[in-house]
């Protein structure tokens, strides 16, 4: 026999993470705006100091967070916060079972992953490719964060009634 109420509760606790999803969503969302923009701060005005190059993708992080100007370890620091906050939605996204939205926030993990990899390469080495894919792949992640929100304001449960 076929347990009706285990299928009620998956749908009712679906339905109860949505607007979890949808704050996390968000919160990413403002928070890859925020990092777009202290990124162009960083590209248009500050200048990595020449002993940060060479070493390495994670000693430039190091070096970016300990040496850099402000701006550009504020900007790394968010980098790093953005990551883990993206595997935070990958596994809610997976727990509560919404394909939509594990595949957005998988592919905004790996954008987000790629614009610190190129980050750290040009912290190392100054390229300016580096810089356009670093911007490159954080507008694809804000694309998907952008899309995830619009999938989660149109599924089964989205409507709050206060």
């Amino acid at each position: 026999m076929i347990d009706s109420s285990s299928t009620a509760r998956g749908t009712s606790e679906r339905a109860g993470a949505v607007p979890i999803l949808r704050r996390i969503t968000l919160s990413m969302a403002v928070a890859l705006l925020v990092q777009y923009a202290l990124g162009m701060v960083v590209n248009l005005y500050v200048t990595v100091p020449a002993r940060d190059q060479g070493g390495g993708v994670f000693t430039a992080i190091g070096r970016a967070l300990a040496n850099g100007p402000a701006s550009l370890a504020i900007h790394a620091g968010l980098g790093l916060l953005l990551i883990v906050g993206a595997i935070q939605l990958v596994v809610r996204s997976v727990v509560v079972r919404h394909r939509p939205l594990i595949w957005l926030s998988s592919v905004s993990l790996l954008a987000i992953l790629g614009a610190a990899l190129n980050g750290a390469a040009f912290v190392n080495a100054g390229d300016d490719g580096a810089s356009l894919g670093m911007a490159m792949l954080t507008g694809i992640a804000l694309l998907c964060m952008t899309i995830g929100l619009y999938v989660l304001g149109s599924a089964p449960g989205a409507a709050q009634h206060d």
